[in-house]
C-alpha cells in the first residue's frame, strides 16, 4: 500500500480537490467522478460526498493509496 502524507493548511479541504492535490485525480472533476464511483473511503466509511470537508487527522483511502491527512 503506497502511503502519502497531506499537509492542510486551512481548516479542511474538499474531498475531490484533496484527490486532486494528492496526485489522485487529474482535475476536481475527476476527483468528484472517482467519489461518485463509491470507491473512496474516510475513516473506513464509503464516501459519497464529492464536496465532504476533510480536516486534519482523518485517512483517505482509495484503492492501495492512503492518504493521511495532517496538520501544520
Amino acid at each position: 500500500m503506497q502511503i502519502l502524507e497531506f499537509e492542510l493548511d486551512r481548516d479542511h479541504v474538499e474531498l475531490n480537490q484533496l484527490l486532486k492535490l494528492a496526485g489522485i485525480a487529474d482535475s476536481g472533476g475527476q476527483g468528484k467522478a472517482i467519489v461518485a464511483s463509491g470507491a473512496v473511503t474516510v475513516d473506513g466509511a464509503v464516501e459519497l460526498r464529492k464536496t465532504a470537508k476533510i480536516r486534519a487527522g482523518q485517512t483517505v483511502r482509495l484503492d492501495d493509496v492512503e492518504i493521511r491527512v495532517v496538520g501544520l
